[in-house]
């Protein structure tokens, strides 16, 4: 019932969002700086911010443009180099005369796409050979495929590095830290030759005890069997993935935009006066922002319990008590990986010394080849993309990376 409600909602809304565009379309003639075209102008831009405003199931291209290595400009190509239904490797191939460090991106599967790291990975490029995973939207995936939880989450990690092969970094970025952490001790123990030189955790909840954020509190206000029967629906059959148990992408992107709501609505109060003034290059920023994060994608059932559960409520890595397939993880058997965490001061989600937990649970890994950096003046989303991140965080992070990479 609830994915049926959800999907009806939008079905309702398409028809009459295509109609917005289309009548913005027309008025577009009478879109000129006149006081006489007025109220023509502001219907235009009334019916294009209501038409836009769409919730959408596929994934965004990734749409890189060149990258400066070195002297030159170098263009960048996709290419698929393993996958399964739930994911795909996806490189982002350069033609360069020397060999970058090669570096897994291990993107978050929380409702949103891995082109939600676009920007992340455009600053990356500069100065390493860049893979990431590309998780696929759940509702697309047959039900004839299988479970989809945290074992097989890490076992994707494990997988995507021995594609790679030895002698590669790992990067997380928020919720797959913990997961990324699970798959290098495995790794570890078994003295697997793709095992990482470096892994980076960025703003992921290792041990969401410190310092709760909201998110943390209420993922502890129920138990977990309500979390199943309120937020746990089935893929109408009209989709590929139909009969699937899933955690609904529009749903969490409602509890995302609920937790921000007066700054969406400034925003698209903005679009509106972007549009009435004539201002081409921030109403398009705008829209780019938005078909980017209105892309939602369906999570397996499985996961998104298993994490709350895992993650959220019992704390289990943090606690020496989280197995793999049935295997305790034992994060001190990592030894030769060097661990960096980095955490943002004002980050709403992930609470400080939630992700530099990390350090002290590798406490086999040498002091020297452990690193924390707390950037001053950022949220969660400033870890990991924008100004801050380019010109402050990146550099720690590619210092970290070239100084283990031998």
């Amino acid at each position: 019932m609830i994915y049926r409600a959800l999907q009806n909602g939008q079905d309702l809304l398409s028809p009459l969002r295509a109609f917005a565009l289309g009548m913005g379309g027309l008025l577009a003639p009478l879109d000129v700086p006149h006081p006489a075209f007025g109220g023509a102008r502001a219907m235009r831009a009334a019916l294009e911010v209501f038409g836009h405003f769409a919730v959408g199931h596929r994934r965004p291209a990734f749409g890189l443009g060149p990258v400066r290595v070195g002297n030159r400009l170098v263009e960048i190509e996709e290419e698929v180099v393993a996958g399964t239904p739930f994911g795909s490797l996806l490189h982002f191939r350069k033609d360069v005369d020397v060999p970058l460090p090669r570096l897994l991106v291990v993107a978050p599967m929380s409702g949103h796409f891995a082109t939600l790291l676009r920007g992340t990975v455009q600053v990356l490029l500069q100065d390493h050979d860049v893979y990431i995973t590309d998780w696929h939207n759940a509702r697309d995936i047959p039900v004839s495929e299988g479970r989809f939880g945290l074992d097989e989450f890490v076992e994707h990690i494990m997988g995507f590095l021995e594609a790679i092969g030895p002698g590669a970094h790992v990067l997380a970025v928020c919720q797959p830290v913990v997961a990324v952490m699970t798959a290098v001790t495995i790794m570890a123990e078994d003295h697997n030759r793709a095992s990482p030189r470096s892994m980076t955790l960025m703003a992921g909840p290792i041990d969401a005890r410190q310092n709760p954020t909201k998110v943390n509190e209420l993922a502890n206000t129920k138990p977990i069997e309500w979390f199943e029967s309120k937020l746990i629906a089935k893929v109408p059959w009209r989709h590929q993935g139909g009969g699937r148990r899933v955690y609904p992408g529009a749903m969490q992107l409602s509890a995302f935009m609920a937790m921000n709501m007066d700054r969406h609505v400034k925003a698209h109060q903005d679009q509106f006066w972007n549009l009435f003034d004539g201002q081409a290059d921030k109403a398009a920023m705008h829209r780019r922002f938005y078909d980017e994060y209105l892309a939602v994608m369906d999570l397996p059932a499985e996961f998104f319990l298993e994490t709350v559960s895992t993650v959220f409520q019992e704390h289990s890595l943090a606690r020496g008590m989280l197995s793999w397939r049935g295997r305790p993880v034992r994060p001190e058997a990592i030894r030769r990986t060097a661990v960096m965490t980095v955490e943002g001061e004002r980050d709403d989600i992930c609470g400080i010394g939630q992700t530099m937990a990390a350090l002290d649970l590798c406490r086999s890994v040498p002091v020297t080849m452990r690193r924390h950096h707390l950037q001053t003046g950022v949220g969660h989303y400033g870890v990991f993309s924008g100004r801050r991140f380019a010109q402050a965080i990146y550099p720690r992070v590619r210092e970290m990376i070239q100084a283990h990479n031998g």
